[in-house]
């Protein structure tokens, strides 16, 4: 077992042979636990092998979402058959940012969590080949944000910390798979604003702005709606096409969601092509305790190490 990431052997489901590799490292969404328990949740309920990767403190070995220049176990992605994102804002080395580029222009799936919309930000090293896939690039309009997942970052479209979430499912796609058994979703983080859909992305889930911090508020009057999960397919440097799907979604505390979890579950059979395999009501139920920090910058739990969150 290595030391720097944590990985969940899938043995029973329909996943079994099929690896998962689960990539955060945010400041404040708390992608250290979402990543870990939506691991769990593919691996025991489903069968799929998930490796989980952190931002790491080189010297200390410990998880901290504040480093943005280490991210240990890309490597995993040479074998993977799905990457799920959840990175904010970083500036990787070229040595392991070039695995997930790699693995991008295989043609293999990707699943956007979040901040993932704004993954990388190269402000130091702008020579680096892989600066174009920055937040804010101009030439590589938007960086993998918009370019791979569909949209970079534009604003909150909800008031930051004091109007939740409703996600409404698009009627014109309420049969499409990944929503099979959706019924309901609703999260603390607000809406993120979306400018302009890239490529072929079709909506599965609109972000409606409610009034408050709680499920049962009502909308917020006169505030439209922004695609909150879509789908896309993205072309690669080497002509390879890979499935995208992409939430703004995925805060730790929005995993309370029994209905966002499927969605992600979903997604994941969607990205890698085995849609014909998600059940009716695909099992989300928590593997072991969960209790998601709220998000917000420095709030993440200090002295963890990716084996603090074995199974």
């Amino acid at each position: 077992m290595n030391n720097e990431w944590v990985v969940y052997d899938g043995n029973h489901g329909v996943g079994n042979g099929k690896h998962i590799v689960l990539v955060s490292g945010d400041e404040e969404y708390r992608s250290e636990e979402a990543c870990p328990m939506l691991g769990k949740i593919l691996a025991v309920h489903h069968g799929f092998r998930c490796t989980v990767l952190f931002a790491i403190n080189p010297e200390t070995g410990e998880i901290d979402p504040t480093n943005q220049t280490n991210i240990p176990g890309l490597e995993n992605l040479e074998e993977a058959d799905m990457m799920v994102l959840f990175t904010r804002f970083r500036e990787l080395p070229d040595e392991q940012m070039k695995y997930i580029v790699d693995y991008t222009n295989a043609g293999k799936p990707v699943m956007g969590l979040r901040t993932a919309t704004h993954a990388f930000n190269y402000t130091r090293n702008q020579d680096s080949p892989y600066a174009k896939y920055s937040f804010n690039n101009k030439d590589f309009d938007g960086g993998y944000g918009r370019q791979v997942l569909g949209e970079t970052w534009i604003n909150h479209h909800g008031h930051h910390g004091k109007e939740s979430a409703r996600g409404v499912i698009d009627e014109e796609n309420k049969d499409h798979p990944i929503l099979k058994g959706v019924t309901d979703i609703w999260g603390p983080s607000d809406v993120y604003g979306i400018k302009e859909l890239t490529g072929d992305s079709e909506v599965l889930v609109h972000g409606q702005v409610l009034v408050g911090m709680k499920p049962t508020d009502p909308p917020k009057p006169d505030t439209v709606t922004m695609p909150m999960a879509w789908i896309k397919t993205y072309t690669g440097d080497t002509r390879n096409t890979s499935r995208v799907f992409n939430t703004t979604m995925g805060a730790s505390v929005d995993l309370e969601s029994e209905g966002l979890r499927r969605l992600l579950v979903n997604g994941c059979f969607w990205g890698m092509e085995m849609e014909d395999l998600i059940p009716d009501e695909s099992n989300v139920d928590y593997v072991g305790n969960y209790d998601p920090t709220f998000f917000g910058f420095g709030t993440y739990k200090k002295g963890l190490k990716p084996s603090d969150h074995a199974l």
